[in-house]
């Protein structure tokens, strides 16, 4: 039987809905695993639920995380935040890295798992982190648009075997201070950090750029969303 897979729920609030990237899923799907997207809940009894029924965790991207979580006033720059999923990935998190459930974040993922864990962001990288690297890019989202350096000490480097790698990007936010029990993996070659992982756990890995919208053309992000859904069948 194929390993389920939970994907935390996007929220789209002008149209009261909830809803999800494909890639997300396809990602997963074509890994090996059984994707399910999770009801936005941070009902304790029903995220345990959760727990039992899934191996591993997505953190998908959405809106930026707020800047109250890590005592920081929130900068007009800020975008939209989601008070719903902030509550219910807090609740999720905890109790996933207790059950030694594999996790991966993306995007507003590795964000809010720096978050969680004591560390701080930009609120708006061009404003207060400013750089001639592109961040934010364009369409099509697949193509890479700058480089990131593998620290060698890294399971990332143990998975990939390469010290750069060509990334997509689209953010605003990125880390600030990095949370004392992760350990950075890669950084843009400006200095942001890209990847970062939990060395204490057997699987919590978490990346800043987009592996769900170009895993089917580039192999690197395939490699990634494999060892995710491995980590969450062992």
């Amino acid at each position: 039987m194929k390993t389920t897979i939970g994907v935390v729920p996007l929220i789209d609030y002008e149209k009261q809905s909830l809803w999800m990237l494909p890639g997300y899923m396809d990602g997963i799907a074509r890994a090996g695993g059984l994707p399910v997207i999770l009801p936005l809940s941070d009902d304790e009894k029903t995220i345990d639920q959760m727990i039992n029924m899934c191996g591993g965790f997505l953190f998908t991207g959405g809106q930026d995380v707020s800047p109250q979580l890590y005592g920081a006033e929130k900068s007009p720059l800020c975008g939209e935040c989601s008070p719903q999923r902030d509550r219910m990935e807090a609740v999720l998190f905890d109790k996933a890295v207790r059950a030694d459930k594999a996790i991966l974040g993306i995007c507003r993922g590795i964000q809010f798992l720096n978050v969680c864990l004591g560390g701080t962001l930009y609120q708006d990288l061009p404003m207060e982190n400013p750089s001639n690297l592109q961040h934010h890019q364009s369409p099509p989202y697949d193509k890479p648009v700058h480089t990131v350096e593998i620290y060698k000490d890294s399971p990332l480097y143990d998975l990939l075997q390469t010290d750069t790698l060509n990334v997509n990007s689209y953010h605003h936010q990125a880390i600030k201070t990095t949370a004392s029990q992760l350990q950075i993996m890669a950084k843009a070659t400006d200095g942001v950090t890209e990847a970062v992982c939990m060395p204490s756990e057997r699987f919590v890995w978490a990346v800043q750029w987009h592996p769900e919208l170009s895993f089917q053309t580039d192999t690197t992000s395939m490699k990634i969303f494999k060892a995710f859904v491995e980590a969450s069948a062992s």
